[in-house]
């Protein structure tokens, strides 16, 4: 890119830190950067049009795990891990709630429901069997039961008669969310460049130069947060993780209200503007999912739409308006990863679907290891 003197003296110029992009954890990484140096230059690079990855594509669920999920996690991490595992998500929800506002996320809180298929006996009395302790274990966060069980009044078909019921549960408009994010940063006097990828970075004991697609700069302290990408700039913990989603056109009289769960959390679904959005099934084929690249394949598409007409809206005639993908960052771990890569590079990665609880939190641990 031939650049002018304005513009290197203006945009690329003794930059003090700067993100790598402007999802959920970049712009609460600024934004607490900010807050802690005030005179600071932060620059955020984003690869994408619009930021990439995950946070402009998710589902909206303001949740922090369904009773399977939780009684899973306890198989593999200690009980003290779990809990601080949702008390960093409940945490997460709420820093994002008081930085924004409910108004600018268009906030609901129309409750969370788990549906067990009429087939899951295993799943289904798993859970029955294990409510009373989750909920003893939950009591010392929320002082009173979460999760409940509750007949099924939404006309949903081939599931168990009772869903389990979690009246913390909550949804937002992803794309209020980002918008008034993006407001927030960007009138503090951050800088933003879209469409610029990082393609290679070097260290010396002051600084970081990064190439990028169009131009070389330098940097004092660089972020990095770009969750499921973050194998391309050599962070080996995090794995790729493709989300696929549809929505319906508008549908009269929806009567669902509520976020759902549904076979372990790998499908879910939200009432939103009179339609239906579904996603998940990456269960069905791990390996291909396991990508950076955006699309659908048929073998899920098919399943979203199965799942459609036989259990969401058995009754109901649906269109499909849209399609899309997400790339979410996981690993073995669920815990995030969170430290210092280098005496000048940090990163804040791997939320592990759970961007819109963890988000704002792991944005702002970011920011607080840089010195």
């Amino acid at each position: 890119m031939n650049l002018s003197y304005w513009e290197i003296k203006t945009w690329l110029t003794n930059i003090d830190f700067t993100i790598v992009g402007s999802g959920i954890v970049g712009l609460n990484c600024a934004l607490q950067l900010k807050k802690r140096f005030p005179k600071a230059k932060i620059l955020i690079l984003e690869k994408g049009m619009l930021p990439q990855g995950a946070s402009t594509k998710n589902a909206g669920f303001a949740c922090f795990g369904s009773l399977s999920e939780i009684i899973d996690d306890l198989k593999k991490h200690s009980e003290d891990a779990v809990l601080e595992l949702i008390k960093k998500r409940i945490n997460g929800l709420q820093l994002l709630r008081e930085t924004l506002g409910d108004n600018a996320l268009d906030y609901q809180n129309f409750g969370g429901y788990e549906l067990f298929l009429e087939s899951d006996d295993t799943l289904y009395n798993s859970c029955l069997s294990n409510k009373d302790d989750i909920n003893q274990l939950l009591y010392s966060i929320f002082n009173t039961e979460v999760f409940s069980f509750k007949v099924n009044n939404f006309g949903f078909k081939n599931i168990k008669p009772n869903y389990c019921y979690n009246p913390f549960e909550g949804q937002i408009d992803t794309g209020k969310m980002m918008n008034a994010l993006l407001d927030k940063v960007q009138s503090l006097g951050i800088k933003i460049l879209n469409n610029t990828k990082v393609e290679e970075l070097s260290e010396d004991s002051n600084a970081v130069k990064l190439k990028t697609n169009h131009f070389d700069f330098t940097t004092k302290k660089l972020c990095i947060a770009t969750n499921g990408f973050a194998k391309q700039l050599n962070i080996p913990e995090v794995k790729p993780a493709r989300a696929q989603v549809l929505i319906t056109k508008p549908i009269d009289n929806l009567h669902i209200k509520g976020t759902f769960h549904l076979d372990e959390g790998y499908y879910y679904f939200r009432n939103i503007d009179n339609r239906i959005l579904l996603g998940g099934g990456r269960n069905l084929d791990f390996q291909t999912e396991e990508t950076t690249e955006f699309g659908q394949t048929e073998i899920i598409q098919n399943k979203l739409e199965d799942l459609l007409k036989t259990i969401i809206l058995p009754n109901t005639s649906f269109e499909i308006d849209q399609r899309w993908s997400g790339i979410m960052g996981v690993g073995k771990q669920k815990n995030a990863v969170v430290k210092q890569l280098s005496k000048n590079v940090f990163c804040g990665v791997r939320l592990g679907g759970m961007g819109i609880a963890i988000g704002s939190l792991i944005g702002k641990e970011l920011a607080d290891l840089v010195e």
